[in-house]
């Protein structure tokens, strides 16, 4: 299939795209938009926008831009967004519940989000058998069998650096294709398993260069 030879860097581009038409959506008076003010929007230049989506097929019209709801709707599908996607999350200290308590209410809120958070894991006695904002806390020991009774299908890694691999391992024993590590550490997955770090304490330190006089 033609888009598996699609490089990552495209891939994280899309979302950019749809979070501009999901701002364009909910205005009647915006119908079409073009490769030049998508690209303004989403921080890039238009020929990428163009040669970006090009791998997917024909969703404009040279001299009239883009239909907004059309490729918002196309972007949705090709990222997998048009179904409900079942998360768990790994570690329900303060990034974990805020993470879980954050998607909870926008998976409530917008119709369009649907990213849900079923299940939270972790070791803590004081915080297994309760739950956080109506996510149930189960306990680590039980991940793999939850995590297919659930039907998750993406977790997030939310524990401390020593706890990290491991949390990785049984994830993918259990199954999940689709990991996101805020751990602030490099993890080892299989191929076929898809990893991604956002590592806070980085970034931060990233941004005080930026600080300088």
């Amino acid at each position: 299939m033609r888009w598996k030879k699609i490089s990552d860097a495209v891939i994280r581009r899309l979302p950019l795209y749809l979070r501009v038409l999901d701002d364009l959506a909910s205005d009647p008076n915006t119908q079409l938009i073009s490769s030049q003010e998508l690209g303004v929007r989403a921080g890039v230049g238009p020929a990428l926008v163009r040669k970006d989506l090009a791998w997917f097929g024909e969703f404009g019209k040279q001299g009239v831009g883009y239909e907004v709801k059309y490729l918002r709707d196309e972007l949705r599908r090709i990222l997998n967004l048009d179904e409900e996607i079942r998360i768990a999350i790994v570690g329900a200290g303060s990034l974990g519940a805020a993470f879980a308590r954050y998607t909870h209410k926008r998976y409530a809120d917008d119709s369009s989000f649907n990213l849900n958070v079923v299940a939270l894991f972790d070791n803590d006695p004081e915080k297994i058998g309760k739950d956080i904002d109506h996510i149930p806390v189960f306990a680590a020991a039980e991940l793999q069998e939850r995590v297919k009774e659930l039907g998750v299908q993406m977790a997030i890694i939310a524990v401390p650096a020593e706890y990290a691999q491991s949390a990785a391992d049984e994830l993918v024993k259990a199954g999940v294709k689709a990991i996101l590590n805020f751990a602030p550490v490099k993890l080892s997955v299989p191929e076929g398993v898809h990893m991604a770090s956002a590592d806070l304490s980085l970034e931060l330190q990233r941004l005080a260069y930026y600080l300088r006089d």
